[in-house]
């Protein structure tokens, strides 16, 4: 059978903007359940972590959002095996079910008031299932999306997926912006929290709906025409040492680099401004808000300028200027916020440093889905694909902010913590100029 010829093959395949929405409204209540944690990181210290250093306890709860990132990886291994085994879609219910259940659980969790000890243990214990379900969607869903794209404009077209980071954090932003506003800071504290976790129960119903009517891939369909036994392909990536090469690119310039500068600009800022800058928490939020609608049109613009100069030049520009920017950016929001109370002109030039920031992730955020796909071949693609992605997004960007924070308080300085994303993303950019080598466009039925 002529490989070219497959999308020929099975003339009723779903029209792609609808491919889009069920895969997008999936993955956007991914990256909501998995996030509202992050967003909530300051509310869950004193509740699951309490101590009377207010430092601490905020370390402790970063450190347990950090281990759902840390367990991404082993999720990545062996759903991205089971994606090349049994199919990209089945992989897709059962990575959202996960997900789900485990975030609804949060919602009913009782505090360390009432339970104790046993309060943390379940709380880590349902961020690990998280983390684990996250490893599955999390990349799958750009090979999925790129494996229906077609050749032209791939960039473009599935640079929508890396939306719903975005709509993730604008959606449990502005929730528990509003929860904080119609209820009292004792009413929050004590039960308003939850909500945002029993909603998740909603989109997941939905979620579910949507997704039943995904098709496979045609690329998985034509691996199944040629050889109806396809296997998980992740110790043979390995073993292969082009495809290792390649695994190692993704995974230090491409979604580390990526993953760094997301968790920077996206979780650790907001923290920052509300702990250390002490800005007022909704003025914070109000930024983040707008900030985030910005990212979502820089992601769309560096996906469409991939498909015209290549991924290469979109994504090393963003490295480089990620290296040479993070640091005096948060320096400058750090000095401006030491002269309380701020004038109009104080918070218009800390938002639009904000949105340079957020311009930077867009840089990498816009490519990011189409490279994951074209950097391997079909049969092996989809567990190549997914660990070193969650490799770098939860051993490198999950703990970066609890890195940062530690690297804070350990030399007594709000902001030494930095060079580490600092000299990460001048590392992964010198690595991607020298040697990331990725054409406009491939075909991904190979």
């Amino acid at each position: 059978m002529n490989k070219n010829s497959n999308l020929q093959s099975y003339p009723r395949q779903q029209s792609y903007l609808k491919m889009l929405i069920a895969a997008c409204f999936g993955t956007f209540l991914e990256w909501y359940d998995f996030l509202t944690f992050g967003a909530l990181a300051v509310t869950f210290g004193p509740l699951f972590f309490p101590s009377n250093d207010p430092s601490s306890s905020l370390l402790a709860s970063l450190a347990t959002f950090g281990v759902g990132m840390i367990v991404r990886p082993i999720g990545a291994a062996f759903f991205g095996s089971m994606g090349d085994r049994i199919g990209r879609k089945p992989v897709f219910m059962i990575t959202i079910s996960i997900m789900g259940i485990a975030t609804l659980l949060v919602g009913f969790l009782p505090t360390y008031a009432q339970i104790g000890i046993l309060a943390p243990i379940l709380l880590v214990s349902l961020r690990i299932l998280q983390g684990f379900s996250a490893g599955g969607e999390i990349g799958g869903g750009a090979i999925f999306l790129a494996e229906h794209a077609g050749e032209k404009n791939r960039g473009f077209k599935t640079s929508f997926l890396q939306l719903m980071g975005p709509f993730g954090i604008l959606a449990s932003t502005l929730q528990i912006t509003l929860l904080q506003r119609w209820l009292s800071a004792e009413e929050f504290q004590a039960w308003g929290w939850r909500i945002p976790f029993f909603v998740s129960f909603l989109l997941l119903l939905l979620a579910l709906y949507f997704r039943r009517t995904l098709e496979e891939t045609p690329a998985f369909k034509e691996l199944q025409t040629n050889s109806p036994k396809t296997e998980g392909q992740l110790i043979n990536n390995l073993r292969d040492p082009e495809i290792r090469k390649k695994m190692f690119l993704l995974f230090f310039c491409v979604s580390g680099g990526g993953a760094v500068l997301f968790f920077c600009s996206q979780v650790y800022l907001p923290i920052f401004l509300k702990t250390t800058v002490k800005l007022p928490v909704e003025l914070v939020d109000q930024l983040s808000v707008i900030s985030t609608l910005f990212l979502v049109t820089t992601i769309i613009f560096a996906g469409w300028l991939s498909d015209q100069v290549g991924r290469k030049p979109v994504i090393t520009c963003g490295l480089f200027l990620g290296a040479a920017l993070i640091l005096p950016a948060f320096w400058m929001m750090q000095a401006i916020g030491s002269h309380l109370p701020l004038s109009r002109q104080d918070i218009n030039i800390i938002g639009c440093i904000m949105f340079g920031l957020s311009f930077i992730l867009g840089l990498l955020g816009g490519p990011q889905a189409a490279i994951l796909a074209e950097l391997f071949p079909a049969k092996s693609r989809n567990s190549a694909a997914t660990f070193p992605h969650n490799l770098a997004a939860g051993w490198i960007g999950g703990m970066l902010p609890f890195i940062v924070a530690w690297g804070n308080q350990e030399f007594n300085s709000s902001l030494v913590g930095l060079w580490y994303p600092t000299a990460f993303l001048c590392s992964a950019g010198l690595i991607a100029f020298f040697f990331l080598s990725t054409p406009k466009c491939k075909k991904l039925l190979e």
